[in-house]
Order: C-alpha cells, then sequence, then structure tokens
C-alpha cells in the first residue's frame, strides 16, 4: 500500500457511463480518495453516505472527495442516484482493479478494491493513507485531521 510521501499514480477512470475523470483534473487541489469493495452493500453505503454529510468540510479544505471501486460505470450511477451521492464514483472496472493495484489495496482473492483511504496534496503527493478493516466503517477522523494539517502547513 502506498504511504505519506509517495507520488499518487495518475489514473483515467469512468465517473459515468461517458465521462471519465483523471487524477489531474484536479491539479491545484487536496483529493481524498477512497477506496471500497462494493456498491450496495451495507458498510460501504454507511462510509459513502457519511462521506456525502461530510462533503461542506472537505470543501473547507479545498479537497475533492473521489470513491473507487471495481464495480461498473453503470452499478456506480444506479447506486450513486438511489444514494443521492454529491461526489464521483470512479469505475475501476476495466481492466479489474487496475488502479487499486497501482496504490497497493487491490485484493485479488476477493476480487475487489480494499476499504482504503488516501489524501493526497496539491502536488500530488500522499499526504496520509489507512487501510481499514474490510467489516469496519473508518469514518472521516483521520482524513479531516491530515486536510487540517495540510492547511496549518501552508500558512
Amino acid at each position: 500500500m502506498l504511504k505519506k510521501n509517495d507520488i499518487a499514480p495518475a489514473f483515467n477512470l469512468y465517473a459515468t457511463p461517458d465521462q471519465k475523470i483523471k487524477l489531474n483534473n484536479f491539479t491545484g487541489q487536496n483529493i481524498v480518495l477512497a477506496f471500497y469493495p462494493a456498491d450496495w452493500s451495507l458498510i460501504c453505503s454507511d462510509q459513502m453516505a457519511l462521506y456525502n454529510e461530510m462533503l461542506k468540510y472537505f470543501k473547507e479544505y479545498d479537497a475533492q472527495l473521489l470513491g473507487i471501486s471495481v464495480d461498473s460505470k453503470w452499478c456506480h450511477l444506479a447506486f450513486s442516484q438511489s444514494r443521492n451521492l454529491h461526489f464521483p464514483l470512479l469505475s475501476d472496472f476495466e481492466p479489474k482493479g487496475e488502479v487499486a493495484k497501482k496504490y497497493g489495496v487491490y485484493n485479488e482473492d476477493k476480487g475487489v478494491a480494499e476499504r482504503a483511504l488516501f489524501v493526497i496534496n496539491k502536488q500530488g503527493i500522499i499526504e496520509w493513507s489507512y487501510l481499514s478493516p474490510m467489516a469496519v466503517n473508518p469514518g472521516a477522523d483521520g482524513i479531516l485531521e491530515t486536510l487540517e494539517s495540510i492547511s496549518l502547513k501552508s500558512i
């Protein structure tokens, strides 16, 4: 798993059935990457709902949240609409888990991304990473603490 001071690997993933998002679309912003195993699972649903509620706090630190799983772009679309999510869910579907593998969080045995968080600074450097147990919602405390730390460094 990538860790603090590693360069965040680039990616270009579907956010909708006809739109791709690149990591460098957010150059000059902090980025929160939330890898998760699967749309529709109870814990993933709770985790994404929590982050949806936390968006205003992430924005205070000029941070863009991106969810990433190996589910298809169509699955993400349905999940996002049903949960009324206001941030992109990116499909690491084909080749399956390619981006999760770059970040060191692909679970080969289960064929899914691990539940992992990364905070990337405006220069594209990882400031914090966390691998959560699959059955545990990692919450947002570590994300907010890291964003605050980044903010204090820039003063």
